[in-house]
């Protein structure tokens, strides 16, 4: 889908990577954190998590490992210092604005608390129906891959290049039953984001619902793998003008306003007394024109100068 690249192409050029979950990710994660950009952030330089990332009552938590195949590291406990009742992982090739579908959920059930209950929806019971994790999917034109294995569920991108798994075998509380997965196989190329069995259902369709989102994101183009660059729409991001803003006229710009239009106005008006005279003596000879009987009108006199063709005619 993608032209090849010559030798004029700039590998640092910003391109529109369709779709996103090919995109890869932009090595800073700032998607990803950017909807809980207003909880308290921890950094951690003398420890693998370089930066942790809390909700105000820390039962939240959010961790960037950056040296490691799966960077970010995402769960929530019933109070700060209890274990983890359930977790997410996505790998490093994951595009951050799909870790964003997660965080962003997750900053929104924080915000509000169920009536009558403690209970945040984070904490919330998964659905028994494995459709309810993925409907934004299936929504989307993902279709059931009938080659799963028995006691899984799959569904694959209309592309074949993205897919779900949902294993229904596994039973343990911390088992990983849900995989997102985009990309060709391979390390440098496969982007995986993974829930354990008691992550609730509404953050997992979160989390899909974006990763099937069709607006693509923006990429330098060298960091897009030569191995998935045949398989991704790159559209270069066009300079966008500058919004005309209006500024208040200075004071040049009063004084040439005055100017244009004193020579507006001089231009409707007589430009001497002389011009003056000439008017008031032409009002004057209508006037008389009108008391005569049978005399012509203003309009005919002007038309008829004097030594007109009536002088001739006499002759």
């Amino acid at each position: 889908m993608s032209t090849q690249k010559t030798h004029t192409q700039d590998p640092y050029q910003e391109v529109l990577v369709s779709p996103r979950y090919l995109a890869g990710s932009d090595w800073s994660g700032e998607a990803g954190f950017a909807p809980v950009s207003h909880w308290p952030h921890h950094r951690l330089d003398d420890d693998d998590c370089q930066l942790l990332v809390t909700s105000p009552d820390m039962r939240i938590r959010i961790g960037w490992f950056g040296d490691y195949f799966e960077p970010w590291q995402i769960s929530a406990s019933e109070d700060p210092v209890s274990g983890h009742r359930w977790t997410a992982s996505f790998s490093s090739h994951m595009p951050p604005e799909i870790v964003a579908g997660l965080t962003a959920a997750l900053a929104r059930d924080h915000a509000r608390v169920e009536p009558g209950s403690d209970q945040r929806r984070f904490l919330a019971t998964p659905s028994i129906y494995w459709a309810d994790k993925v409907q934004p999917l299936i929504n989307a034109g993902w279709t059931r891959d009938g080659g799963a294995e028995r006691g899984t569920v799959e569904f694959v991108a209309p592309d074949g290049q993205a897919g779900v798994l949902i294993d229904n075998r596994l039973s343990g509380r911390d088992d990983e039953t849900v995989t997102l997965w985009a990309g060709p196989p391979g390390y440098g190329t496969r982007a995986k984001a993974v829930f354990t069995a008691r992550t609730p259902s509404h953050l997992v369709a979160a989390t899909a619902a974006v990763m099937a989102d069709p607006t693509p994101v923006v990429r330098e183009r060298q960091s897009i793998s030569p191995r998935v660059e045949h398989l991704v729409t790159l559209t270069p991001v066009a300079s966008a003008p500058e919004p005309e803003t209006a500024r208040a006229p200075t004071p040049l710009d009063v004084r040439r306003t005055a100017v244009t239009q004193a020579v507006q106005r001089a231009a409707r008006a007589p430009r001497t007394a002389a011009d003056l005279r000439v008017m008031a003596a032409q009002s004057r000879s209508a006037g008389a024109m009108q008391e005569r009987p049978g005399s012509f009108s203003p309009a005919a006199a002007v038309r008829s100068p004097v030594g007109s063709s009536g002088r001739r005619h006499g002759r």
